[in-house]
């Protein structure tokens, strides 16, 4: 159930920032919102470790801002694989990512058990 939740939550993320953002656009129905939500999740669950561990001297050199390149990269891996989701550029992408990531740290802030 509770990841269920993520991936709706993921997909929900993804909507917003296609809503307020004017370099993402989303195309696809809230049923395709469910996939796109499950495809980062598995972009994030697989993917994002390992560049984690590779990109670990550049993230200490500056002081965890690399993580906003990750993000992004992140989100223009998902771009790559979603058929409804369009990026217009990097940019964008990191900008997306760090829309994603203050509206994780939100959602998991209401959440009593975290």
């Amino acid at each position: 159930m509770k990841i269920l939740v993520r991936i709706l939550l993921n997909g929900l993320g993804l909507w917003a920032a296609a809503q307020l953002l004017p370099g993402i656009h989303w195309d696809g129905g809230w049923l395709y919102l469910l996939v796109a939500g499950f495809v980062l999740g598995v972009i994030n669950l697989l993917v994002r470790p390992l560049v984690t561990l590779l990109s670990l001297p550049l993230l200490l050199v500056t002081l965890g801002l690399f993580y906003l390149v990750i993000n992004g990269a992140m989100l223009w891996l998902a771009d790559l694989f979603l058929a409804k989701l369009r990026i217009d550029g990097f940019l964008w992408a990191i900008a997306g990512g760090l829309f994603l990531a203050v509206f994780n740290l939100l959602v998991r802030s209401f959440d009593k058990k975290a």
